[in-house]
């Protein structure tokens, strides 16, 4: 008996010592999974290093690629391209104006009635309208025709209402935001179609003149005054609301910015005539690139899996069709490295698979638990169950990429600040003159990036205060637009319109 109770201990302290084993196998690998999780994080979180000594190299290299830009053609990753925008609205336009707003598979049709007086809500009127499928591909004269058939509807709606005199014309702004090379304020070559569009007779032709002889097809007799980028059209709308405003920047799906500019400084186009000794310069700047960009190897993958490799650098590191994607990435890495969020779903190996407006859910997920995040990672990306102290890994990550893009579109716009004498350096690479009185200077920006996205914003606004330093920070004001592409667009249309406007 006793032999048999000594097997017994025996057997059950082979089983305990097995289990014992077993537990502490399974915390060693657990131990490991996260060494190895934590090593992911702490290589994005350095890739994505924003300090103020590198916001300021960039700083320095947006200025220089813009001055390169105005020099010469093909002289800098920034087209820096001419508007022949001259006049800004400032408020004192008086009549009712018109847009035409072609950005993608819809259109829109605009009437904005201004009254000499500056006001923060302007009067207008608008309809929306999808384009046909087989108008996408069909004759330059079919679209343009069908535009302006609705335009003539939209028109005729007014009935007796309309406050513009019998014995003047109406005048449009026409935003068409496909790739152009500008001629004039009202005419532009189409250099190539995107977003699904391909009517080749129209590629290398004059876009606007088209849609005016459509428009004296149908009987309007509506001018075509002023052909505008929807960055152009934030620019003319923050202009109309206060005239400190220098320069405007899309932050959203995409990005770009363009400022007010001396005739003088734009060297590869020298003699133009204009009346104010400015011209809006659209500078494209989602191409911008330098080497002092902090590039990790997700934007480099990233980039090179993308229809345009080697193309627009700054904006996949900035705007909003991106960053999804980037964390994403590395929530995948995460996922090959460890198998702490279980088996790597179909789902998480997507491009694109997760975007920016739910990562910005995950990262604004302020309840105890992270329900949020774990609600997306299983709902979106096919990952369940992940516990709370991944989820906290996962907001992280969405942190540093957020922080990153904010940091540096914030150093793109004291670049622009910079190239224009309004960063507080006086031209001085590198310093501060005290002496020097500094401008209020207002940029307007529009984007659900920027408007939507808390975080992102206090990123932004605190990269700024880093750059430049509290002092003359608080001389740079940031204001949110609403609609450059239509309301700005008509605005254009009134400050360059063919009858006395008084502008600025």
């Amino acid at each position: 008996m006793g032999r048999v109770m000594v097997g017994v201990a025996v057997g059950l302290a082979a089983v305990a010592c097995a289990v014992a084993a077993v537990a502490v196998g399974q915390r060693m690998r657990s131990r490991g999974n996260w060494k190895r999780v934590a090593r992911v994080l702490k290589e994005v979180e350095e890739g994505c290093e924003t300090s103020v000594g590198r916001l300021r190299q960039v700083v320095d290299a947006m200025a220089v690629e813009m001055h390169a830009g105005l020099a010469s053609e093909g002289g800098s990753k920034l087209k820096m391209l001419l508007t022949y925008v001259h006049n800004l609205p400032n408020g004192t336009e008086k009549g009712t104006y018109y847009a035409l707003d072609l950005g993608g598979t819809n259109f829109r049709v605009l009437r904005v009635h201004l009254h000499g007086q500056q006001s923060s809500v302007l009067e207008h009127e608008v309809e929306r309208q999808p384009i046909p499928q087989n108008l996408m591909t069909s004759t330059s004269e079919d679209l343009f025709d069908f535009i302006a058939s609705s335009l003539k509807e939209f028109i005729e709606k007014e009935g007796d209402g309309s406050e513009l005199s019998p014995d003047r014309r109406r005048e449009l702004g026409f935003t068409f935001s496909f790739p152009v090379k500008q001629m004039s304020v009202s005419s532009g070559i189409l250099l190539k179609w995107t977003k699904g569009f391909s009517i080749v007779d129209l590629v290398g032709i004059d876009v606007p003149a088209c849609l005016q002889e459509a428009l004296t097809r149908k009987g309007l007799d509506v001018r075509v005054a002023a052909l505008v980028n929807d960055t152009v059209g934030t620019l003319a709308l923050g202009h109309y609301h206060d005239s400190d405003t220098v320069a405007s920047v899309i932050i959203g799906t995409g990005t770009n910015a363009c400022y007010l500019e001396r005739v003088d400084a734009i060297i590869k186009c020298q003699g133009l005539p204009t009346t104010s000794g400015y011209m809006v310069v659209n500078m494209e700047w989602g191409n911008f690139w330098s080497s002092h960009l902090p590039r990790t190897s997700y934007d480099i993958d990233l980039d090179s899996e993308s229809p345009n490799p080697n193309d627009q650098g700054f904006e996949k590191m900035i705007s909003g069709m991106y960053l999804g994607d980037i964390v994403r990435r590395v929530i995948l890495r995460m996922s090959l490295e460890s198998d702490m969020l279980g088996p790597i779903s179909s789902k998480l190996s997507m491009p694109f698979m997760l975007r920016t407006p739910m990562m910005a859910a995950m990262h604004e997920d302020d309840s105890p638990d992270l329900r949020e995040v774990a609600r997306i990672l299983k709902g979106i990306l096919e990952i369940p169950d992940v516990p709370l102290k991944l989820r906290k890994v996962v907001v992280k990550v969405c942190d540093v990429v957020t922080r990153r893009a904010a940091r540096l579109a914030a150093a793109g716009i004291v670049g622009i600040l910079k190239k224009i004498g309004r960063d507080g350096s006086g031209g001085i690479a590198g310093g501060r003159r005290s002496d020097m009185k500094m401008k209020r200077t207002v940029v307007a920006i529009e984007g659900g990036l920027y408007s939507s996205y808390t975080l992102f914003r206090d990123y932004l606004h605190e990269a700024l205060n880093d750059i430049l330093g509290e002092d003359i920070a608080r001389h740079v004001i940031l204001k949110v637009t609403e609609d450059g592409s239509g309301v700005g667009a008509a605005l254009l249309a009134a400050s360059h319109s063919s009858y006395d406007v008084d502008t600025v």
